[in-house]
Formats: C-alpha cells, sequence, structure tokens
C-alpha cells in the first residue's frame, strides 16, 4: 500500500518539520519513504511544502500528480494544490485561516481543523498549529502510529528546544482527538 501527501503553507509554519517527523515515523516504522522539501526563496513568511510517499514498496519517484492527501495550512496552498488531489482524497484544512467553505469540491474527504486557535487557545502557542494538524491527519489516514509519531519528536527537535516536546505531544493529541470525532 502506498501513500502520499503535499503538505503545504507558509515559511515559519513549521511545514518541513511536520513533513519530515512523517518521514522518520515511516521509516521508524520500516516502511519505505520519500521526503521531497521546498520553499520559495523568501524564507519565513514565503511558499513551504513537502511531500511525503510512504510505501510497504520500493518507491519510484517523490514526485506526486495526484496525492491521496494534502494537509493545507493557508489559502493561497489550497488554491494551489487543491485541484491535484486524488478524488477520495483526504483534505486536512486549518480552518484558522482557511474557509471550508472555499473547498470547491465535493468528491474528496474534508476534516476543517482549526489548528491555529487550538494550538493559541489549548496549547498556549500558535507555533504548534502544525503539530495540531499532523496529528489530525495522522489519525484519519492511518499512515503512521501516533505513538511512533511521539517516540520521534525528539529526533526532529533539537536539544535546544526538547523542553517544549510535551507541547507538541499535546498539540499531536489535540488534532487526533478533533480527526477521531468527525471520522
Amino acid at each position: 500500500m502506498t501513500s502520499d501527501i503535499i503538505m503545504a503553507g507558509f515559511g515559519g509554519q513549521g511545514i518541513l518539520m511536520i513533513g519530515n517527523l512523517l518521514a522518520l515515523t515511516a521509516m521508524e516504522e520500516e516502511k519505505y519513504v520519500t521526503y521531497f522539501p521546498a520553499y520559495g526563496v523568501e524564507m519565513r513568511g514565503g511558499t513551504a511544502n513537502c511531500t511525503v510517499v510512504v510505501s510497504d514498496e520500493e518507491i519510484g519517484s517523490p514526485v506526486v500528480g495526484r496525492p491521496k492527501g494534502l494537509l493545507i495550512m493557508n489559502g493561497p496552498s489550497m488554491e494551489k494544490y487543491l485541484p491535484m488531489l486524488a478524488p477520495g482524497g483526504d483534505l486536512v484544512i486549518n480552518s484558522s485561516l482557511v474557509e471550508e467553505r472555499l473547498v470547491t469540491r465535493n468528491d474528496v474527504r474534508v476534516l476543517p481543523v482549526p489548528a491555529d486557535d487550538i494550538a493559541r487557545n489549548k496549547i498556549g502557542s500558535r507555533q504548534m498549529a502544525s503539530m495540531v494538524a499532523l496529528g489530525a491527519y495522522v489519525t484519519r489516514s492511518g499512515i503512521v502510529k501516533l505513538s511512533t509519531v511521539f517516540d520521534c519528536l525528539p529526533r526532529v527537535i533539537s536539544k535546544k528546544y526538547e523542553k517544549f516536546i510535551p507541547l507538541n505531544i499535546n498539540a499531536l493529541k489535540e488534532g487526533a482527538a478533533l480527526a477521531a470525532i468527525q471520522a
């Protein structure tokens, strides 16, 4: 079985970090994986996206034309990537910044997650929004185990910031809980 996802937003939202975390988690679960990050020259505030492919078999290319999943953190990313999503695919949108009514397709499974609001109001840091969204996507898709994501956090968070690992775990759990309710 092969699953692929494009994660997109603007620089500073943690898009590349959650893509890296998902890829490392898949590797930890002994799956084949590719991780293909990209960002605009503007860096913080510019565009950022990554593609992660997870499979039980070898992967021929990290490039994906019709992903089975999208994790969208801002409006411009939705405009760009929504047309690419495969029918029946999972669309996780940060409904704090992207209005659900702007989803123009009825052939995909939409999961609105107010990631910024949850991160700010329940976790205490808006910087955790991407982790909230990742927790929702992992739970909705079943691509990897959430417990393995927790275990892999120290590999993507530097020692300097390891004190924030519990916040990241809480953010992942909040997103997972929201996805479980909307299943």
